[in-house]
């Protein structure tokens, strides 16, 4: 059987080889880095190492990186921890398309007794920046939109909705688990407060994320336990993991100039070629604003699930749908895009990596082409 060509990056990425290597020396590093030995101290290093470099990364100042278990976790303590940071404020303000790591968290807020905004957004996937402010109030206390969506690519004007809710005394979240690594991501630039990284979105393992807290950013611990992190997370840090997240950054950080086109070339290819092969191909998602390795697209007159299990020996990829069952109810992003059923039916997002090739796009642009000719014909 031949090994499927990967087009599900946004899904995650296979651990880079320099990563794995720092892995490798790092299992035999024991010691506990909050201990004053030898040992401790060597583990310690190695923790700070990686911070600085994912500080780097993002333009930020190592101590205002919190290492968390993944993105999950990091959205959870910056939405909950920096709102209920925030005295005598009860709202909050996010978007319709956001990953369930942030809604979630959103929704939980609304049962403490929490006003909650969920912003529409236009049929590109955009939030519209009026709207954002007429919805600002004298109580809203954070502001959480993400960088750049999962399943579609349109990335937000992130640093004009900073000035919004700088001008207002609003503290922002960004949820940045899909742009690390693709786009170019500086937080002094988009004027955020907090800013979530997670790790296997960027060559590095399962497991490991971080949280961007800007110093001087009110925010509460939503785990309680001795001092780590700040005192933000608490647990002995593991560090083989928070290595090779260091490493990831690092390589993240020396690709980035070359990545960027590369990602969008592998992705332009495989859209021109496709629409060349089917007609009423439809692009799900803002044709410039969007991350440069994501193509999300709706194939007409089938399902996009039932496409992708007809060539699943050959590519491996995702629908656009993020319902979690085996149906085709309509994905909650592409229902708030206005998309009708049917396109939402036959979505399906193509996300290409730093090691996919041309000759691969151009293997599965026929794949496609050819199962989506015998399900029409």
């Amino acid at each position: 059987m031949t090994t499927p060509i990967y087009l599900d990056y946004n899904a995650t990425t296979p651990i880079a080889p320099e990563v794995i290597n720092v892995i490798t020396q790092c299992l035999a590093e024991f010691g506990n880095p909050s201990s004053s030995h030898a040992y401790g101290r060597r583990a310690n290093e190695l923790v700070q190492l990686a911070r600085a470099q994912v500080a780097q990364l993002i333009a930020a100042t190592p101590a205002e990186i919190i290492f968390t278990g993944c993105a999950t976790e990091s959205n959870n303590l910056a939405i909950l921890g920096m709102a209920r940071a925030s005295a005598n404020k009860k709202h909050i303000i996010t978007s319709a398309i956001e990953h369930p790591a942030v809604m979630q968290p959103c929704l939980q807020l609304q049962r403490e007794g929490w006003d909650l905004t969920v912003l529409p957004v236009d049929a590109n996937g955009l939030i519209n920046l009026e709207v954002l402010a007429s919805h600002i109030r004298q109580d809203t206390a954070l502001v959480s939109i993400m960088h750049s969506n999962n399943e579609i690519g349109t990335i937000q004007p992130i640093s004009y909705i900073a000035r919004i809710a700088r001008a207002r005394g609003v503290l922002l979240h960004v949820d940045a688990a899909q742009s690390i690594g693709k786009v170019k991501v500086d937080v002094n630039e988009l004027g955020v407060d907090a800013l979530t990284i997670a790790g296997h979105k960027f060559y590095a393992p399962k497991g490991v994320g971080a949280l961007y807290v800007r110093e001087g950013t009110p925010i509460n611990p939503i785990m309680y336990g001795a001092g780590h992190e700040r005192s933000l997370r608490p647990g002995t840090e593991n560090v083989i993991a928070v290595a090779a997240l260091g490493e990831a950054a690092r390589l993240a950080a020396a690709r980035l100039p070359e990545a960027e086109p590369h990602l969008k070339h592998l992705r332009d290819d495989l859209h021109t070629r496709l629409l060349a092969q089917i007609p009423g191909i439809i692009l799900n998602g803002h044709p410039e604003h969007r991350l440069p390795n994501t193509l999300n697209i709706s194939f007409p007159r089938v399902s996009g699930r039932a496409l992708l299990e007809s060539a699943a020996d050959q590519i491996a990829a995702s629908v656009g749908s993020a319902c979690h069952s085996h149906g085709d109810a309509v994905s909650g992003v592409l229902a708030a895009i206005g998309a009708s059923a049917d396109r939402a039916r036959g979505s399906v997002r193509l996300s290409v990596g730093i090691s996919t090739t041309d000759d691969e796009i151009k293997q599965a642009c026929q794949i496609l082409t050819n199962s989506w000719k015998t399900m029409t014909s």
